[in-house]
């Protein structure tokens, strides 16, 4: 597998090698001694969730506040998707900046996000699903929701109509609002946060 940082310095693009032959495919979708020897990010698992949506549903921007952060990994394993990264971390040298991902089960391709990047997708066919796994058990009152349609970010959704959204997302400050509420984390605590003891761990630089 391919394994290569985005624009989003601390965020990684995996793009498997498919093993054809007469039965279908194969592909490693992540090795985690591969994942951590190019992040410093070690695969430990404490959640799976999916999510199902309609054509043209758009989810996002979600994020984690640090502690107790979730890091994720995110693949589409039905239908297809337009997925987002967004850096979040107040202080950090890209804070505002994007980049992004198409996924399909044919390409196989996801991306592995760590604490401070918001994450949002829209679903390009009907019955996409999008599993996601969790470094952390969900807390509620933990997440962090910011307005996919910000202006100021100028995601490139290239949407031709109104997209379906949660109230929830819907109603979500922008980038700049959350960043005066205070809901942000930090770029200092997302490189102290979390150590290799709990989840998806980064290695403790000092």
């Amino acid at each position: 597998m391919l394994i290569s940082e985005m624009a989003v310095p601390g965020a990684y693009r995996i793009e498997p090698e498919p093993l054809s032959d007469a039965r279908g495919v194969f592909f490693e979708a992540i090795r985690a001694s591969a994942l951590s020897a190019e992040s410093g990010w070690e695969l430990r698992v404490r959640q799976v969730n999916f999510s199902v949506s309609r054509r043209n549903t758009l989810r996002g921007i979600h994020g984690t506040r640090v502690p107790p952060g979730q890091a994720k990994f995110v693949t589409c394993v039905r239908g297809r998707a337009l997925d987002i990264a967004v850096d979040i971390r107040v202080g950090s040298p890209t804070f505002g900046h994007y980049d992004v991902t198409y996924q399909s089960p044919e390409n196989g391709t996801a991306v592995f996000l760590p604490d401070g990047i918001g994450h949002a997708f829209l679903a390009l066919t009907d019955d996409t699903c999008m599993c996601y796994l969790c470094s952390e058990e969900y807390v509620p009152g933990t997440m962090i929701d910011i307005d996919a349609l910000d202006p100021d970010l100028a995601l490139p959704w290239n949407l031709t109509e109104p997209p379906i959204r949660s109230a929830k997302d819907a109603a979500a400050p922008t980038l700049a609002e959350a960043a005066a509420a205070g809901i942000l984390p930090t770029y200092e605590q997302c490189r102290r946060f979390p150590t290799l003891v709990n989840g998806l761990g980064r290695r403790d630089n000092g």
